[in-house]
């Protein structure tokens, strides 16, 4: 588990680490990502804010989901990540 920072919601804290997790290539594009339970098991955090983290993620196109199958890592996911700490140095 990680020393959440009480200045911020949960659930963007643990897609930073998922974020984090995609740039650093442990998950690589095409692989799975940890379901809603896993996320809720290794975090600490409830159902809902699993369910945040991935809804969030997907809005922003790091990952996508198939139905009956799970959530995976979005082919271009580098390219977005890249792009975001771009326009951060702006």
């Amino acid at each position: 588990m990680i020393e959440f920072a009480p200045d911020r919601p949960r659930w963007r804290q643990v897609a930073d680490v998922i974020r984090q997790r995609i740039a650093d290539g442990t998950y690589s594009p095409g692989t799975r990502v940890p379901s809603v339970i896993q996320l809720q098991e290794e975090f600490g955090i409830a159902v809902s804010t699993s369910q945040k983290v991935n809804n969030g993620l997907r809005t922003e196109g790091m990952i996508y989901t198939t139905p009956g199958m799970g959530s995976f890592v979005a082919k271009d996911a580098a390219e977005i990540l890249k792009a975001a700490g771009d326009d951060s140095r702006d």
